[in-house]
């Protein structure tokens, strides 16, 4: 009599005596489905942190982007990231000052927004989040303009279709939807632009920014995925957030995703050129993970301290993106002192005119609230009004009437 191979297979474990259970085995049934972090996949780097030239087989697609970049070009961008790190601290000492509410600085980040933001064309449209200072300075927003939501006197100071370059968005990641549907409409259009997108890596864990990519790849709308991961969702820092690295989210929508070394403003600036080149040919979405870092503090209502080690900040305090630059100019271009003379004086000169600004902004009158609520006007806010207005004069006719 003869059993099939199952059979044989099954008798022949039930025999083998119990084997004991591993170290191994025990760590893994108290954490389940906690699978061992993979490798760090490489970085699109074309700047090393010490300020060389990096050069690689698998980045010729890119360099391809910078390589006919000009000195005059390389301090342009220079200049970008300095001016805006000025200003950024600037509103940081006002909010300090109590001339603003709130802030959320850029600091650390300044070669991925200036890198992907000197990466648009004027055509294309831009959907940020409340961080993206250096892409508002590279779209032509005086940053002026940018303080009026943080001290309280607008919803937003500047016109969105003056530059292409939205609103601050508040809510997380609803942004995202916005471009995709916004890359939608031009895509039926047939117009030549592309839509760019910012969030951050605790932002990529929301509905919203999901849906979006899923919109983006089944429409192959024209729109660039872009994430600054700057290691921290407020107080939580990525490894709590996701079991693969961030860009490989993509392969699951089935769009290209790329990781880019995000404090190298070459690499940034190439990248994106190529994925909203991808977008304005119909190839559809990209997901650029910009791998930087957050210096500062999440916003002026955020205490890193308490949730972050000193020895993080200073190990990615070698890799500034400004001294980075800094470096390769000195030694690769004619650039001399006068240059960077001449910059901090034009960065005092931008200091001094925001706090003049800032502290000149007009409050805005009583009602303000109910105007352009509605395009053609509204019968409940007309009556809230009324009442508002009835309730302001009350006070006039008390303080008449102690008189």
């Amino acid at each position: 009599m003869t059993v099939d191979s199952a059979d044989s297979t099954a008798a022949a474990q039930k025999a083998q005596p119990p084997r004991k259970r591993t170290a191994a085995k025990k760590s893994a049934k108290k954490s389940p489905g906690r699978a061992a972090a993979p490798a760090q996949p490489e970085l699109v780097q074309l700047l090393s942190p010490e300020g060389k030239r990096v050069k690689t087989p698998e980045n010729a697609v890119y360099d391809s982007y910078v390589d006919g970049i000009t000195d005059d070009e390389l301090r342009a961008l220079y200049r970008d990231m300095v001016l805006t790190r000025r200003f950024d601290a600037e509103a940081t000492a006002l909010q300090r000052q109590g001339e603003l509410g709130l802030w959320a600085s850029l600091l650390g980040q300044e070669a991925a927004q200036i890198g992907s933001g000197r990466a648009t064309r004027e055509d294309d449209y831009v959907f940020p989040t409340y961080r993206e200072h250096g892409v508002a300075w590279c779209r032509g927003v005086d940053p002026t303009n940018l303080l009026g939501m943080f001290r309280g006197v607008n919803h937003g100071g500047w016109d969105p279709n003056s530059n292409n370059f939205h609103l601050y968005t508040i809510v997380i990641g609803s942004q995202t939807l916005h471009a995709t549907g916004y890359a939608m409409g031009i895509a039926k259009d047939g117009a030549d632009s592309a839509v760019i997108a910012y969030f951050g890596d605790g932002a990529s864990s929301q509905g919203d920014v999901l849906e979006s990519f899923n919109f983006g790849a089944v429409y192959n709308a024209p729109v660039v995925f872009f994430c600054q991961n700057n290691q921290w969702a407020i107080s939580e820092p990525t490894e709590r957030q996701m079991r693969v690295p961030l860009y490989q989210r993509a392969q699951g929508f089935g769009f290209p995703g790329v990781r880019v070394d995000g404090n190298d403003v070459l690499a940034c600036l190439a990248v994106t050129r190529w994925a909203l080149e991808r977008a304005r040919n119909g190839e559809g979405p990209t997901l650029v993970e910009a791998f930087t870092y957050r210096m500062g503090a999440h916003t002026t209502s955020d205490d890193p301290s308490k949730y972050r080690a000193d020895e993080e900040r200073v190990a990615w305090e070698a890799k500034d993106p400004i001294l980075r630059l800094r470096t390769y100019l000195e030694s690769q271009t004619d650039t001399d002192e006068g240059f960077f003379a001449e910059l901090d004086a034009e960065s005092e000169a931008l200091g001094k005119r925001v706090r003049e600004v800032v502290r000149a902004m007009p409050n805005p009158g009583h009602l303000a609230i109910f105007e352009n609520v509605y395009a053609d006007g509204h019968a409940l806010v007309d009556e809230e009004r009324a009442q508002f207005v009835a309730y302001q004069a009350s006070f006039a006719d008390e303080a008449a009437g102690e008189a």
